[in-house]
């Protein structure tokens, strides 16, 4: 199956307004005071669109993510999904939350003892009362869209890196879920297995009407398939734009991230006394 085909999944998705899917306002979190990862995020994704969120290693992205699955609740401001805030949803609604999300955890987070099949067919047969028959057909269905259908019997140890997070793709939409959530999807990653999985996820997108929000470091395939970026540092939304406009940006923060550069807004030198200090 080729990537072009993957659109066949469903029926085209008719044009939808942009309104606001998920908003973040003004959120912080910390797990002391004295240990605050995030500080007075906003950041909005609009439904259908694909959102990345990046920065450097332990900036809070991935905390968003968990502010978004209810796993943790904001120290302030509002997480809202559809207008709802994820922190005063009850048992019921965070269940049904939850199961309007796929996630696509770091590195694929496969079950080793099951099967390729028997990975796909777990979130179906927990949440829905579908028979048996009719989960054999879907599961095929979702690994015919990532092309590994002909893999179903394998176990993720006789699959390679790239096949693996192509199941594990295949997994997070299992329920055709409303949102997807993806927590670095592209690490360890060789070139072309990259590339895969960064057109299927923006296929996957449009083809199922998701809505979908990317955390990553890979600012190359991220500007070739994302609608939008928003840049944390420090527990700050620092900048955000679309793709032309990130490109062109001049603020020192983006072009350090953007170009790779080892200096910048972002120190190479952790913060320390004067090195005469040290040596004195």
């Amino acid at each position: 199956m080729t990537l072009d085909s993957v659109s066949s999944l469903t029926p085209a998705a008719p044009a939808i307004a942009c309104e606001t899917l998920v908003e973040l306002k003004n959120v912080s979190f910390g797990y002391t005071k004295a240990r605050q990862i995030l500080s007075g995020i906003n950041l909005i994704v609009p439904r259908g669109k694909l959102v990345a969120v990046m920065g450097g290693s332990g900036c809070g992205k991935t905390t968003i993510l968990r502010l978004l699955c209810g796993q943790i609740k904001a120290t302030s401001g509002d997480v809202l999904v559809s207008g709802q805030s994820v922190a005063e949803m009850n048992h019921e609604q965070m269940y049904a939350h939850r199961r309007r999300l796929g996630m696509l955890f770091q590195f694929g987070a496969l079950f080793t003892d099951q099967t390729v099949f028997e990975n796909i067919a777990f979130p179906m047969r927990e949440h829905t009362e579908l028979p048996e028959e009719i989960i054999h057909d879907l599961v095929l269905m979702k690994l015919n869209a990532v092309g590994l259908r002909g893999a179903a019997k394998l176990k993720p140890s006789e699959l390679s890196g790239g096949m693996a997070r192509r199941v594990a793709l295949a997994r997070t939409i299992a329920l055709d879920p409303q949102i997807a959530l993806y927590d670095e999807p592209f690490a360890g990653l060789d070139p072309i297995s990259l590339s895969v999985v960064g057109q299927l996820i923006r296929r996957l997108n449009d083809a199922l009407g998701m809505t979908s929000i990317l955390v990553t470091h890979d600012i190359a395939e991220s500007l070739k398939i994302v609608d939008y970026i928003y840049f944390v540092s420090a527990g700050k939304v620092v900048a955000h734009g679309d793709v032309e406009a990130i490109k062109a940006s001049t603020d020192p923060f983006v072009r350090q991230f953007v170009d790779g550069q080892p200096d910048g807004p972002v120190g190479f030198h952790y913060p320390a006394k004067a090195l005469a200090e040290d040596f004195a």
